[in-house]
């Protein structure tokens, strides 16, 4: 699944060939993704100019003067930059066509992916009761410790929860756990404020470091696959079940938290 440094990617890869455009058409050849596309978007969306692309979480936003065109890629979706009139395949399902003879491809082989519309001024029922983003000053250890106290949860599933933070998906959570030296089990409640800041702290780093990365894939987005490259950073405890840890040689664990898998090394993180 796209995490948030992969639609972050995504985003500025579509940006340059979107703002400022104007729309021309709006061609869906399959309405039913996870929702079904809004029918009145095919006669309201041409005409309308992209102000701005932006993220919220894994939605990628096309502001336009009546409001926000929403995208998510779900669980296998992708956008492409494309000359109009290119040739759709099996799973491209939705095209946005612009003035300057491009277009944006979604396709989406497993159709978990959506497109939605929140008019200006609104907030798509959606969006409304997402956590700050992890980036942003709004997450920070104040805040983090008041969303911990006294939760039995374990304190990866409480920074996955997209009602505490956004886009903590299960690749940088681990990630930022190992780097913070947290075991992932642990009770939230139980994990001090100076730790808590520690993760903060390292949560940011790694999503920061992954979308750098990513930018290096920003030409695949005209003429190539769509698809940052969701691994290029080196990964210290995901996926590494039963490799030894990058840090003291010890054999990497995994456990079962909220039905995902989640590698850590028992001497380095408590």
């Amino acid at each position: 699944m796209p995490e948030l440094p992969e639609v972050e990617t995504t985003c500025r890869g579509i940006a340059p060939h979107t703002e400022g455009q104007r729309v021309v058409a709006l061609h869906v050849r399959q309405p039913q993704l996870r929702w079904l596309v809004p029918e009145q978007l095919v006669r309201q969306l041409p005409g309308q100019v992209v102000c701005r692309v932006h993220r919220r979480a894994k939605y990628i936003l096309l502001a336009m003067p009546q409001g926000d065109l929403l995208i998510h890629l779900g669980m296998s979706g992708s956008l492409r930059v494309l000359p109009a009139g290119t040739p759709a395949l099996k799973h491209d399902h939705v095209d946005l066509e612009f003035s300057n003879g491009q277009l944006i491809r979604l396709t989406d082989p497993r159709r978990f992916g959506a497109v939605l519309w929140q008019d200006a001024g609104s907030v798509h029922p959606l969006l409304q009761t997402l956590g700050p983003e992890p980036l942003s000053e709004a997450f920070d250890v104040d805040y983090l410790a008041n969303c911990c106290k006294d939760r039995k949860q374990s304190i990866k599933q409480r920074i996955m929860d997209n009602h505490v933070v956004v886009g903590v998906g299960n690749i940088y959570a681990s990630e930022a756990l190992f780097a913070a030296g947290i075991d992932p089990r642990r009770a939230a409640g139980l994990v001090s404020r100076r730790r808590l800041g520690k993760l903060v702290v390292e949560v940011k780093r790694v999503l920061s470091y992954a979308i750098e990365r990513g930018g290096t894939t920003l030409r695949d987005f005209v003429g190539g696959d769509g698809k940052p490259g969701y691994f290029q950073q080196e990964l210290y405890v995901y996926g590494r079940k039963g490799s030894p840890c990058r840090c003291c040689g010890s054999i990497l664990k995994e456990v079962r938290l909220g039905q995902r898998s989640s590698v850590f090394c028992a001497e380095c993180q408590s």
